[in-house]
């Protein structure tokens, strides 16, 4: 394992401070209805999550930025930074992606002066794109030269093992409980990245209805440990 794989690694380490863990993107709304109460339904909830929002949004918002620039064809970034922003429906699920994208941009910046931070930073407002998280991530990895199959998986692993983590606060649950959650959604990552690595930005779409309904109602919670 070299250096640049170690990187890949602190990116998603659950002390990389992006924010996350003050978001459910609609979780806490399952939660409180009583519709995710133990290790099932919580492992239900993320492979829905995995299958039909990550893979058909953000996963092919990162894959397709992180080729931008083998095509030589910057044109194409604020297409799908557009598409990227139009398929979060939900105001608190778009609210949240470009906190979690301010937050890493601001992370990346930190630990390299005039690194790939300030490209980013510039291109962005220059472009007046959102700053939403996979669309930052996928540029990190592409100036990062990371492995495209390698940082998707990370990424779609990183998501989801976030909701697992909330979780464990919010319904609650054991840790031992989140330890064989994550364990059992692992065969489940290369699968998802090797579909995404199949689909194109014609595939962007949004089938979560579930899940975007539930964001929906998250607000009007009387109660709230999470954003969104």
């Amino acid at each position: 394992m070299n250096t640049k794989q170690l990187h890949l690694m602190q990116l998603h380490d659950s002390a990389f401070p992006i924010g996350s863990y003050t978001h459910s993107f609609g979780m806490e709304t399952y939660i409180q209805e009583d519709k995710i109460v133990d290790q099932q339904s919580l492992t239900e909830h993320c492979l829905s999550y995995l299958q039909q929002n990550l893979v058909y949004g953000d996963g092919i918002v990162v894959k397709e930025i992180m080729q931008l620039e083998r095509e030589k064809n910057w044109n194409n970034l604020q297409y799908i930074a557009s598409l990227c922003h139009a398929s979060k429906l939900a105001k608190e699920a778009r609210n949240g992606s470009i906190q979690m994208g301010s937050q890493f941009l601001k992370t990346i910046q930190m630990l390299e002066i005039d690194g790939p931070g300030e490209r980013i930073s510039s291109l962005l407002k220059q472009e007046n794109i959102q700053f939403h998280y996979p669309i930052i991530y996928g540029l990190y990895s592409l100036f990062k030269e990371f492995n495209l199959l390698e940082s998707l998986t990370a990424f779609l692993y990183s998501c989801t093992t976030g909701m697992v983590h909330n979780a464990v606060r919010a319904v609650p649950l054991g840790q031992t409980t989140g330890v064989k959650t994550i364990y059992e959604l692992l065969p489940y990552f290369e699968q998802a990245a090797q579909k995404v690595l199949e689909l194109d930005i014609n595939d962007i779409g949004n089938s979560a209805a579930g899940l975007e309904l539930a964001s929906m109602r998250h607000e009007y919670l009387r109660v709230r440990l999470f954003i969104s």
